[in-house]
């Protein structure tokens, strides 16, 4: 049986009688990547802020380790860690003045700074002012931060937002390697489906509020409806002659389009073609890239 890290019961937070998150259903197993997604202002942050108990839910319930987050919150978020939006710091400080700062407040050992400042690959930047750190650098130092409690849940809202492509490779890589190395599960927010695609194991896409999609990314990818486009040297004339075939086939945009990308059906139409002397320039298979497929289900605004 999977054990669930996180689950929410109908949660809505309401403001000025407006739903900002209506009756979300969250359902996030142990160990996973839980991409969490959606356009900016629908309702992700918001959301965040309650697992974290920053934020009370108008109503509905929220378990988090198979305990009631309004009931026992202090020792539930004992074993969470979290980056919302830009991380804190003292920019006159060294990084490992800035996590001893933290963990005199969480009272773990020592010798679990020089344990974070590994995870996060800045090591040799340890005795460096922070100020002088890039924005990359800063995001890293703020994972430190939030794994310095020895995290069970580790909560990241955005953690690649401005940073470079190189940045960005390497907060990915990180992230993917916390649930292997350390057990840890994650939910990762972002408005990117591209970058959470590379990360997650499981996607949750909320939209004006409501959750619209959770599931792995395979399932999502299922929606893409792929189909093949064929282009021939008279695309009337091949048109008619699949038809005439029985194959189904549509005219559009100068190019022939076969619903079903089966194998057997693709290579029936290509030698009916090549029998009649159609020249047969490109055959491909086409579907939705998953940034279209996001942005379909955001437009639509239909539950599955």
């Amino acid at each position: 049986m999977n054990e669930f890290v996180i689950q929410t019961n109908n949660v809505t937070k309401r403001f000025k009688g407006r739903k900002v998150v209506n009756g979300v259903n969250l359902e996030i197993k142990k160990g996973e990547i839980y991409g969490f997604l959606g356009p900016n202002g629908a309702g992700k942050t918001t959301t965040i802020r309650m697992l974290l108990g920053l934020m009370k839910p108008t109503y509905g319930s929220i378990r988090i380790f198979n305990q009631d987050l309004k009931k026992n919150k202090m020792s539930i978020l004992k074993k969470v860690g979290s980056l919302v939006e830009s991380p804190s710091y003292y920019g006159h400080l060294t990084a490992k003045e800035n996590l001893e700062a933290l963990r005199k407040i969480l009272n773990v050992p020592k010798t679990r700074i020089s344990e974070v400042l590994e995870i996060v690959r800045l090591t040799n930047e340890a005795n460096r002012p922070v100020k002088g750190f890039s924005l990359g650098m800063k995001q890293r130092l703020g994972i430190a931060a939030s794994l310095l409690g020895n995290p069970e849940l580790l909560i990241l809202d955005e953690p690649t937002n401005g940073l470079d492509p190189s940045g960005i490779q390497e907060m990915r890589e990180l992230i993917k390697s916390l649930p292997e190395k350390y057990g840890v599960t994650i939910i990762v927010s972002s408005h990117l489906l591209s970058e959470i695609d590379q990360m997650a194991t499981q996607v949750g896409i909320i939209s004006k509020g409501s959750l619209i999609f959770q599931d792995s990314i395979e399932v999502l990818r299922q929606r893409a409806n792929p189909y093949i486009k064929m282009s021939t040297d008279d695309n009337e004339v091949a048109f008619k002659t699949l038809l005439t075939n029985g194959i189904q086939v549509q005219h559009q945009d100068g190019h022939l389009l076969l619903e079903q990308p089966d194998k057997r059906i693709v290579a029936q139409a290509v030698s009916t073609l090549v029998h009649e002397r159609i020249s047969v320039y490109r055959v491909e298979e086409q579907k939705m890239s998953l940034e279209e497929i996001f942005l379909e289900l955001t437009k639509e605004e239909e539950s599955l």
